[in-house]
């Protein structure tokens, strides 16, 4: 189980419950920042990082998005960067965005997760870096051709595979039953998401939320301001907790 907080407060309030690893999520980064996904720099997505490693003291991995880089030696450079920034895996993806061709070529795709992996493998701990196909999220619906990607990115050296957004159980087993390293399922697709007992029947070693629990409270938080906007009354402090309870969440 794989959370992913947006902030500081969050990163610790998800320590706090018994957590025992956080990731970050590009779209719930750059919503902080009141932009959409896939808007930020790399510099901007890094220093998102850095406010969330040192805000807790669970191991951190991030949504690098693409390595924010075409050829891979830049994105070799993302994963050197992240390293630094104190995360301890990230994840890249095979988008290209552009929008005639949402997704890299195979070969070179394979080649940017391979310069990914030499440039984990090369620190001086371990760094765990995931692959993505992003066909499902590209409009994509091969999974064929999807299930080629996450092989050929295994045998680049990827150590997590990762195809966002795929449509039902049997796709997830189709894809665990493919690869011989860990998949990741992200949770947070109304209809294709699927209860932790079906993932893991399905070979799924490893969950994540991507920006869904950013939305869960973005949900509530304008549910209130919306109450507090049309009525003047203010109902959402009945199921709100209270400051003395946040703390706790934080207190070091």
């Amino acid at each position: 189980m794989f959370p992913n907080p947006w902030d500081g407060g969050s990163a610790r309030s998800l320590e706090t419950l018994g957590f025992h690893a956080l990731a970050t999520s590009s779209a719930a980064c750059a919503a902080t920042l009141g932009r959409r996904d896939g808007k930020i720099t790399r510099d901007e997505a890094l220093a998102h990082c850095r406010q969330i490693v040192q805000a807790t003291n669970l191991p951190v991995a991030a949504d690098l998005e693409n390595g924010f880089a075409v050829e891979p030696a830049s994105v070799a450079e993302t994963i050197r960067l992240a390293a630094a920034a104190g995360l301890v895996g990230g994840s890249i993806e095979d988008s290209s965005a552009d929008k005639d061709k949402p997704q890299f070529d195979l070969s070179l795709a394979t080649d940017r997760i391979a310069a990914a992996v030499s440039a984990a493998r090369a620190l001086p701990f371990k760094f765990t870096l995931t692959a993505r196909a992003e066909n499902f999220s590209r409009g994509n619906h091969d999974l064929d051709d999807a299930i080629k990607r996450l092989m050929a990115f295994e045998r680049a050296g990827a150590d997590v595979l990762f195809a966002p957004g795929l449509p039902d159980l049997v796709a997830v087993r189709q894809v665990c039953s493919a690869v011989g390293r860990p998949v990741n399922f992200m949770v947070g697709i109304k209809g294709k998401s699927f209860t932790v007992a079906e993932l893991t029947a399905a070979g799924v070693k490893r969950i994540s939320f991507a920006s869904s629990l950013y939305r869960a409270a973005m949900t509530n938080f304008l549910n209130a301001a919306q109450e507090i906007k049309a009525s003047g009354s203010f109902g959402y402090l009945e199921n709100t907790i209270t400051t003395a309870q946040l703390n706790e969440f934080l207190a070091p």
